[in-house]
């Protein structure tokens, strides 16, 4: 097996990170430190460390989390803000998250130790779908979001929505409904300001087959077996490509 996927596997950290602790020399196999991308290890036989800790295999665990605002999607915060580790047992303390939600925005994250799964869902090739719910100042016209499905260059970058709907309307605010298939940095946002419109609330509701439902806010539950193949099949079916069915 690859020696960046018996560390994605084991929970030390996702997949593109491992291999950067590979590249800097903060892995050992059996002794001898191992800087080669793509190096074969036996995770049964092979004795792997990293910064000279042992690394040892984990049982995968995905959890899906209603993220409330006022909280950041990282295990610290140097700032001192509340973390979403802050809103999970202590013994998840080696469950990252899956992507990024803003500090002021809300709704569904996973949080795994499966560094596998977490490619498939934020790599852009698999093109995963994501749906929010955006609360925007004033009353828009539905020809104000036309742009966002045929694509907008904000900072240098094309962003695009998949689908947008307007399921509210009035004077003072629009409810706007969004589907995603890239999920790049703020992306729901900058679409909004790119045409001068205000976000008020933004709240995540769906990730590929898996919704947020009646979930509480700041409450988490484990995801089924079936929801794991679910959200893997999604992403070979977006991706075009072959994802082990585990």
């Amino acid at each position: 097996m690859r020696l960046q996927k018996v560390l994605a596997d084991a929970g030390v950290a996702s997949r593109r990170t491992s291999e950067q602790y590979i590249v800097e020399g903060r892995v050992r196999v059996n002794g001898e430190v191992v800087r080669r991308l793509g190096s074969l290890v036996d995770p049964e036989a092979d004795r792997v460390s990293v910064d000279g800790r042992p690394v040892r295999a984990k049982r995968k665990l995905c959890i899906a989390l209603n993220k409330p605002t006022g909280c950041v999607c990282t295990r610290r915060d140097p700032e001192k803000r509340g973390t979403v580790s802050d809103l999970l047992p202590a013994e998840w303390a080696n469950l990252y998250p899956i992507g990024r939600l803003d500090y002021d925005t809300e709704g569904l994250l996973f949080l795994t130790n499966d560094g596998e799964l977490c490619l498939y869902l934020t790599h852009p090739r698999y093109r995963v779908r994501k749906h929010y719910v955006a609360t925007v100042a004033g009353r828009v016209a539905g020809e104000a979001l036309e742009p966002f499905t045929r694509g907008v260059i904000e900072a240098g970058e094309r962003l695009k929505a998949e689908r947008v709907r307007i399921v509210h309307v009035s004077n003072a605010r629009t409810v706007v409904e969004l589907e995603l298939a890239e999920g790049k940095n703020r992306e729901v946002r900058r679409l909004f300001e790119s045409q001068g419109l205000k976000v008020l609330g933004l709240r995540r509701t769906q990730i590929g087959p898996v919704k947020l439902g009646e979930l509480p806010t700041g409450r988490w539950r484990v995801l089924t077996e079936a929801e794991i193949r679910a959200l893997r099949l999604s992403a070979a079916g977006s991706g075009g490509v072959q994802i082990p069915q585990h």
